[in-house]
């Protein structure tokens, strides 16, 4: 059945690959701006999340919100409230949140803010669906992108994690999208539970580059989190994507 879908984050890393997937499957698709864009195959629905103005237009007559948006800060519960609220005053769209793996109780701040949104969408009496992922692929060679310039390459110490390929979280959003509002569904992890050491390895195999890498150990509350693997779910390692098949298809523009 066709729907309605607006799509907050629609043109991030993720949501680049969701809309046209959602495009795909016969829905009407909308992407959040904050400003009139010229025409694409979505519609463009202009509203602006940290302030509240333009939602309630930009909300009206959907099925479903997809919420990616992020400031990967203390702007997330802003948002989130404010979308929240136009939902409520239109008519009660089936609302799906991104969120990430282990942030019950993890001290990162950014995830105390991932689970105050989760909090603010479970009180909503919104019909809701929220996923967990593990980091993406993209993150880890972020990381790695930004030490460019340096002699070698720090990691953290003692850390893991369990990276996912965008591609494979955007086809379990659509299927929770197409479906009914399911609550918490289980988390989506990466193929593999690695070293931050040993992706960065393939990271510069991948570049060809020759730097030592340095095991580096941070202190603090949320790298101690991070040790303790709270941000993994080796039970949900449903993804088949591995790093190094993200940075082949990466360096060759795939």
């Amino acid at each position: 059945m066709t729907k309605r879908i607006l799509v907050t984050g629609g043109t991030g890393r993720l949501g680049g690959v969701l809309v046209p997937r959602l495009l795909d499957a016969g829905h009407d698709v909308r992407v959040l701006t904050r400003s009139e864009r010229a025409p694409q195959a979505h519609r463009w629905a202009v509203g602006d999340l940290s302030t509240g103005n333009g939602l309630g237009e930009a909300v009206a007559g959907n099925d479903v919100i997809v919420h990616l948006a992020t400031t990967n800060g203390r702007g997330d519960v802003t948002a989130t409230r404010a979308l929240i609220q136009a939902a409520q005053a239109s008519g009660r769209p089936h609302l799906v949140y991104l969120s990430i793996v282990g942030i019950d109780d993890h001290a990162l701040g950014y995830y105390r803010v991932k689970a105050e949104c989760e909090d603010l969408i479970q009180r909503s009496e919104l019909p809701w669906t929220i996923l967990r992922a593990t980091q993406f692929h993209d993150l880890i060679a972020q990381i790695c992108d930004a030490q460019r310039l340096l002699p070698f390459l720090a990691m953290p110490s003692e850390v893991s994690f369990q990276p996912v390929d965008v591609t494979e979280v955007a086809p379990r959003l659509v299927m929770l999208a197409e479906g009914p509002a399911s609550q918490r569904v289980p988390d989506l992890g990466g193929p593999q539970i690695r070293a931050a050491t040993d992706l960065g390895r393939a990271y510069l195999r991948a570049v060809g580059r020759r730097r030592p890498i340095l095991s580096v150990p941070l202190p603090g509350r949320a790298m101690r989190d991070f040790r303790a693997g709270l941000h993994l779910t080796p039970d949900h390692a449903d993804g088949r994507i591995t790093f190094e098949e993200f940075l082949a298809d990466r360096e060759h523009g795939r």
